[in-house]
């Protein structure tokens, strides 16, 4: 087989991630899709790019383990030389401040925030050699105005817009664009779980009166990891139909 140019997608099994695979697929890149504990959701996405035309591989590993994550890269460069990296790993554990447990706060940190600063510093080093390469990392609008209940989450996705504003200045000497892009509400499983007058509420301060698809997210990251794109970097993109917060 050809080595092609990667697009490594860490979370990239189900919701945006998955979408993302999908676009960076027709786009042409030799996609690996990261995935922890839906293994079932990671062979069906392969199977359908597959199907499409596309090239992907899967690979279990979590993100938040520093030696994990190397093996990660490790296996994504076997295949080729790693182009992208869409750090879109996440998980919530939502509860109000005085109820938080450390736990829970140690989870989402250590996912969201770690788990990007270890693919990071595995892939930096590759694309620094090469003098090329984009990240962009999925972070979220809750990262930029808060969200009661979610300190652990916000936190995490505002140190994502912290990460990524000090890598462009670090990396952009080396032709490396950071950049992350900040979803509002999105159509996923996450969003599954609001109950009709919550998403209702919701709906009344997004002007476009509508949620967004993981497919409008994908196609901001695809823009992003393009030509077209080659002057954007340390850039925090809002996609979220202009909600008001």
């Amino acid at each position: 087989m050809d080595k092609k140019e990667i697009a490594l997608v860490t979370g990239g099994s189900r919701g945006i991630g998955s979408a993302i695979a999908r676009k960076l697929a027709s786009d042409g890149f030799m996609v690996v899709v990261n995935y922890l504990s839906s293994e079932e959701k990671a062979k069906n996405l392969k199977e359908e790019i597959l199907k499409e035309g596309g090239n992907c591989e899967i690979y279990k590993a979590d993100v938040s383990k520093s030696h994990e994550a190397k093996e990660l890269v490790k296996f994504s460069e076997s295949l080729g030389e790693i182009g992208v990296l869409i750090n879109n790993a996440g998980i919530t554990r939502d509860s109000l401040i005085v109820r938080m447990t450390e736990e829970d706060w140690d989870q989402v940190v250590d996912t969201n925030l770690k788990g990007a600063f270890n693919c990071i510093k595995e892939v930096s080093g590759l694309m620094i050699k090469r003098k090329r390469g984009v990240i962009v990392n999925i972070s979220s609008i809750v990262g930029i105005y808060g969200n009661a209940g979610q300190t652990n989450y916000a936190s995490s996705k505002a140190a994502l817009i912290g990460l990524t504003k000090s890598l462009a200045k670090e990396l952009g000497k080396r032709n490396i664009r950071v950049n992350a892009v900040a979803p509002g509400f999105i159509l996923t499983e996450m969003t599954e779980k609001l109950s009709e007058d919550m998403e209702r509420e919701i709906r009344e301060r997004i002007p476009l009166k509508r949620f967004g698809t993981p497919e409008e997210v994908a196609n901001l990251v695809s823009f992003l990891c393009s030509e077209k794109a080659s002057y954007i970097n340390g850039a925090v993109i809002e996609i979220s139909g202009g909600l008001v917060v």
